[in-house]
């Protein structure tokens, strides 16, 4: 098997778009050798523990309210085209996502990372509820196979919670400075929402270069 590490963050809808377009390109080829693993990287890292407004926040950071909803409508024209779902009518806040990435970590130790980032997409983008909030992702992990109770305890206490700060700074150190970001074999990095096309004929080269 061969590591795909993505550093990606359940707010991004790049992210979502991204992850879209690489289950596609996996579905159609079910030898592909990937073994994947998700890393933490906060798109927002200074947005306050309860959140803000979606279109407050991203007017603010796109300079005005008009140019953040075309920012919005050209995200949810290139989701449709990917098959993402994307209802930004319901995804009134963005949340700070620190304790979503403990989720993704803690999911990680029990093999069920993948189905939890999936579902942390999902709750987000196509239900618009708050990943933010530690009842909802306890919940979530609960949906998902884990313990609810235990990941409710663990969201209440600090555990791991240093740790992937640190993560985040270190991918940040190491050059990841946007998201969807891809590394092939800890060697080759890939950046960004790729097409379903690109990501097949990386996959075939690698079975290709695997069978020789």
């Amino acid at each position: 098997m061969i590591r795909l590490d993505i550093f990606s963050d359940p707010v991004c809808p790049w992210c979502l778009i991204g992850k879209t377009n690489l289950d596609r390109a996996l579905e159609s080829r079910p030898n592909h050798p990937f073994r994947i693993e998700w890393h933490p990287f906060q798109l927002n890292p200074d947005m306050p523990k309860e959140g803000a407004d979606q279109v407050e926040y991203l007017a603010a950071k796109f300079g005005g309210r008009q140019r953040a909803i075309q920012a919005m409508m050209q995200v949810v024209e290139h989701a449709k085209k990917a098959g993402a779902e994307i209802d930004m009518e319901k995804v009134k806040r963005l949340p700070n996502t620190l304790d979503a990435h403990r989720v993704i970590h803690w999911a990680g130790i029990e093999g069920k990372q993948t189905p939890m980032v999936a579902r942390l997409f999902r709750a987000h983008w196509r239900d618009g509820e708050d990943i933010g909030d530690a009842a909802t992702l306890a919940r979530l992990a609960g949906e998902g196979g884990m313990d609810a109770a235990a990941v409710a305890r663990l969201l209440a206490s600090d555990a791991d919670g240093d740790d992937i700060a640190a993560r985040d700074r270190d991918a940040r150190k190491k050059g990841v400075s946007a998201v969807p970001t891809f590394l092939i074999a800890q060697q080759y990095v890939v950046q960004g929402a790729q097409p379903v096309e690109v990501w097949q004929q990386v996959i075939d080269e690698l079975v290709e270069k695997l069978a020789e």
